[in-house]
This record gives C-alpha cells, sequence and structure tokens, in this order.
C-alpha cells in the first residue's frame, strides 16, 4: 500500500470544518459510528463536532506517521449509499469538501471515492474544481436529470457544453417516455400533437387543457431550436453563455423535466389510427 503524507493542520481542520458543519454535515452520532468503523480513537467525543473530528483525525495520522486512514475515513464518510434518497446533500457536501481537498491534490468523485488532481494553488481555481455552477444549481433546486446529464461539463464550468447537454437530456427523456426515436421538432409534435398525442400533459378535455398542450409543444421546440440546435452547430467562440445565462436555462430544463416526469402516458390502443 502506498504511504500517503500527512495532511497538514491547517488543511485537515478545513476539511473537518465540512464534515462537521452544523447544518449541512455530519451529526455527531455518524461521527461516532464512522470513527469506529475506521478503527479511528474518539478521544473527545463531548467536543464540537468539527473539533471532536480534528483531534480524533490529527492523533490518528500522528501515529501512524501518514493519511491513510484519515482518507479512508472521508472515503467511508461520502460512501454514496449513505446518502440514498439524498442526491442533494451528497452533492453539496461533496462539492464543498472538493474546495478544501483541492488543496492537496485531491477530489471526491462520484462514486465517493478520492482521485488524484492537480493541486489548486488559489481559491479562485478551488471554486472552478468544485463546480460553482453545480452549487449554484442545487441552491435552486433543479431536476436532478439535469445535473447528470451535465456532470462533467458542470464540474469544468462549461457553460456552453453543459447547455448543449442539459436539453439534450429533455429529448431522451421524450424517447424513453414514448418509444419514439426522432429528434428536435419532429419528435415533439409527434409526441405531444393534440390529435393522438403520446404524452399529456392535463386531460385534454376542455380548450384551455389544449392550450396548454401546444404551449408546452412550443416551449419544447423552441427550447431546442434557440439552445440546442445552435450550441449543436455553431463554434464556441460565437455563442458565448455566461453563468447567469447558464442558471436561467438550466433551471428552464428542470422545469421541462418535472413536466415531463408528471406526464400522463396515452396508450395507443386508445387512439385512432
Amino acid at each position: 500500500m502506498v504511504t500517503i503524507p500527512k495532511i497538514e493542520d491547517t488543511k485537515l481542520e478545513a476539511i473537518c470544518a465540512v464534515l462537521g458543519d452544523t447544518a449541512a454535515g455530519l451529526t455527531g452520532s455518524e461521527i461516532g459510528r464512522l470513527l469506529s468503523r475506521c478503527s479511528i480513537d474518539d478521544p473527545m467525543p463531548s467536543m464540537t463536532k468539527r473539533h471532536r473530528l480534528f483531534e480524533a483525525l490529527r492523533s490518528r495520522q500522528m501515529k501512524d506517521d501518514c493519511a491513510n486512514n484519515v482518507l479512508a475515513f472521508i472515503q467511508t464518510a461520502m460512501d454514496p449509499v449513505r446518502f440514498h434518497g439524498k442526491y442533494g446533500e451528497f452533492e453539496d457536501l461533496r462539492g464543498r469538501l472538493n474546495e478544501v481537498l483541492c488543496f492537496g491534490g485531491l477530489h471526491v468523485a462520484e462514486d465517493g471515492k478520492l482521485r488524484a488532481v492537480p493541486k489548486a494553488e488559489t481559491l479562485g481555481e478551488a471554486q472552478v474544481r468544485a463546480g460553482r455552477l453545480r452549487q449554484l444549481l442545487l441552491q435552486r433546486h433543479v431536476h436532478l436529470d439535469v445535473l447528470r446529464f451535465c456532470r462533467a461539463e458542470l464540474l469544468q464550468e462549461n457553460y456552453f457544453h453543459a447547455v448543449f447537454e442539459a436539453t439534450k437530456s429533455v429529448a431522451q427523456k421524450i424517447r424513453e417516455r414514448t418509444g419514439l426515436t426522432s429528434d428536435g421538432a419532429d419528435l415533439v409534435d409527434e409526441a405531444f400533437r393534440i390529435s393522438s398525442p403520446r404524452l399529456a400533459i392535463s386531460s385534454l378535455r376542455t380548450d384551455t387543457e389544449q392550450s396548454e398542450q401546444r404551449g408546452f409543444i412550443n416551449l419544447l421546440k423552441g427550447t431546442f431550436g434557440t439552445f440546442r440546435n445552435v450550441t449543436g452547430h455553431a463554434p464556441k467562440i460565437t455563442w458565448p453563455i455566461d453563468e447567469r445565462d447558464a442558471l436561467d436555462l438550466l433551471s428552464l430544463v428542470s422545469y421541462l423535466h418535472r413536466r415531463l416526469d408528471s406526464a400522463a402516458r396515452v396508450p395507443r390502443s386508445s387512439q385512432a389510427p
């Protein structure tokens, strides 16, 4: 096993401040269970969480003369299984932890495992590595599918390709829910046409409900036409997208995903041929 050098106290304190955060970190009982699971002594269980955790981890790495067990604790704490049903909480904690870890050349990946990355030297680099855009989207409570389809682009703060991937995810969901294979405006028409829809966002019994369906059709087509088609064919330099644009667009995509999730499938047998 490779021996990992001890983590400096200042960095270890920052790590423990994130993991022991009062609002969004580990609970006191979780800290106790995780320390025990990792065979790390808990010398001061009555202290505040961040100080308790710091003393426990610092003492262990002093005893080992390396940081191997400290990093094993971090990976155990960030095991995705522990966050089942709490994806947003996992991503929030992971992002804040990575802001600190990248100064030591480490990064918690999506599987909860630690990976080596180039060391960050400035706060700006740390924020980019941790994915500022991802954190802002989490604050907006965007649909999880927006994050899943844009992971790499969001972590790289690549707004242009984040937009492209997010809009593609909407078409993919329509195909998955309908079995259709087309794309763009043709896909939207086939899936939502009033006369024989495969998906309906309401009962379509009244003029108002049918008007809403047409409006949703136009919103989908407008999203594809304005963003997806342009980003798919225009050079990046000719289509500037800043952080505010990306946040607003990805919030729109989040809305589209929620409407698609709640849309009713219309059985083909109940439709006219």
